[in-house]
């Protein structure tokens, strides 16, 4: 039985399952880390907050790479280009206009606004690309989209608080699809989880220098009672630096669509917790928004889908 090999069906079949097991576990991480968020952010200014996250995470990564043996050192431009783009965008500016908008919405709210970004990205990308342009479909899609946002937001001038943290949030979905469409790794000399530590370290540094500009945002505004410190801890190790790194291992082989439905599978887990552990209700205008921003994804990159999910259900069968 020396060098027994299991069948390829047996292989894929296996490999399947993990993905499916990985890619739950993700969301559920990633919808916890709103509730751990609002939890924080009750004794921690939300852009410090995202600063010491991405500074326990960057450095957590980097034990990681080291003791993994990986090269450690940008090689210029390829390397450098998706590590400052992605550390502004999708680390610094992202994180600190999520956190200061889940200062008044409440965590599953936060992360459905956030399924606008699947949506947002095929628009963005057009824009990026002229000579690429929507299909009618693809337009009525966006349209779909931003009108199940705007049923979940429903504006309400008297509470005005309210109202800013859902720009925040919506303003952090455009700043990281913005990322995402510009961020180009074909160049990059760096393996992966090199090049996301370099990511995370870079958008963490971008925090820490906004936490000592912006009032109200140093450590003196903060406290640290050991609930916080638990949250702060949890939030930057496990949706932090794990959670990235199970990101990019599923994105690698699953691809940008099956990943870009993470923002879908995200929101349940966020009102499960969020009703578990804060006591948040959900209510029906943040059910059908949902349903609505789901449905303009589906317009938009239907084909596709059907193409990756029959491909998905064809490999666990076989």
């Amino acid at each position: 039985m020396d060098g027994y090999k299991p069948p390829c069906s047996v292989r894929t079949d296996v490999t399947a399952r993990r993905d499916v097991a990985l890619y739950l576990g993700l969301a559920a991480s990633w919808g916890t880390a709103f509730v751990a968020t609002d939890a924080a952010l009750d004794t921690v200014p939300p852009v410090l907050l995202a600063a010491v996250r991405f500074d326990i995470a960057a450095l957590a990564l980097f034990a990681v790479a080291a003791a993994a043996g990986r090269s450690l050192r940008p090689r210029g431009r390829g390397d450098w280009a998706p590590i400052l783009l992605g550390g502004v965008c999708n680390i610094g500016l992202h994180h600190a206009l999520l956190f200061a908008g889940q200062r008044t919405v409440p965590p599953a709210v936060a992360a459905t606004l956030l399924g606008l970004v699947p949506v947002l990205t095929p628009a963005v990308a057009r824009v990026a690309r002229a000579d690429d342009r929507l299909a009618p479909r693809g337009i009525a899609g966006v349209l779909v989209g931003f009108a199940g946002v705007a049923l979940i937001a429903h504006p309400d001038p008297s509470n005005l608080s309210a109202s800013v943290g859902v720009a925040l949030v919506l303003a952090s979905a455009a700043v990281w699809t913005v990322g995402a469409v510009l961020v180009d790794e074909d160049d990059a000399e760096l393996g992966g989880l090199a090049l996301q530590a370099w990511t995370l370290l870079v958008g963490a540094l971008a925090l820490d220098a906004a936490a000592v500009v912006l009032p109200g945002q140093s450590l003196a505004a903060a406290t640290f009672p050991l609930a916080t410190v638990g949250w702060v801890l949890y939030l930057a190790l496990v949706p932090g630096a794990v959670g990235f790194l199970v990101y990019f291992r599923l994105l690698d082989r699953l691809g940008p669509i099956e990943m870009g439905l993470i923002e879908y599978v995200i929101p349940p887990f966020a009102a499960l917790f969020g009703w578990v552990l804060l006591g948040d209700v959900i209510d029906a205008a943040t059910v059908g928004g949902f349903v609505a921003v789901l449905a303009g994804f589906c317009l938009l990159k239907g084909d596709a889908l059907r193409r990756r999910l029959r491909g998905w259900a064809d490999a666990v069968r076989a």
